[in-house]
């Protein structure tokens, strides 16, 4: 099992804006289903709240501190990382860290992989932001142009000495 955090991401690291992506592109959301499909994602409660249904032919699962989220059933609503793991290792699938900002902080040091949709924008009036250095502990492997001036960029953790 590989723990992969897919992010689309503006020039100015902007990720969200009132609790929504701040953008709509068709090519990086037919990216995202074609890449997470038939896999485990997890989110945050706000995201959760953002999508606001499951995302079919996935494992959902909500991490969210106080465990008061109103889910349907075929989701999965957890307080720590370990139980999101564990389901995935027991699915036999990867996990997708899908966001937002406070999931990605608490997987930052379990992430192998980085899958980072460059926005070719900069977000005025963002209110979530990826850190500076998320991928400091990465390096580049590949890059693919979707369209629209969009480029995934593939990331791999450098092996530790």
């Amino acid at each position: 099992m590989v723990i992969i955090g897919i992010v689309a991401i503006a020039k100015n690291l902007a990720i969200g804006k009132g609790g929504k992506l701040p953008w709509h592109y068709s090519a990086d959301l037919r990216f995202f289903k074609e890449t997470t499909m038939g896999q485990t994602i997890v989110m945050g409660s706000r995201t959760w709240r953002s999508i606001g249904r499951p995302l079919p032919g996935r494992t959902n699962i909500v991490l969210t501190r106080s465990g008061n989220v109103d889910a349907p059933d075929e989701v999965a609503v957890f307080t720590t990382k370990e139980q999101a793991i564990a389901l995935a290792v027991n699915r036999n699938t990867d996990l997708y860290v899908i966001g937002g900002a406070q999931v990605f902080h608490e997987f930052a040091g379990d992430i192998d992989r980085w899958i980072v949709t460059e926005v070719p924008a900069t977000v005025e009036d963002a209110d979530t932001f990826m850190p500076a250095d998320f991928l400091g502990e990465f390096q580049l492997e590949s890059k693919r142009d979707l369209c629209d001036g969009l480029v995934v960029s593939f990331y791999a953790r450098e092996p530790q000495n």
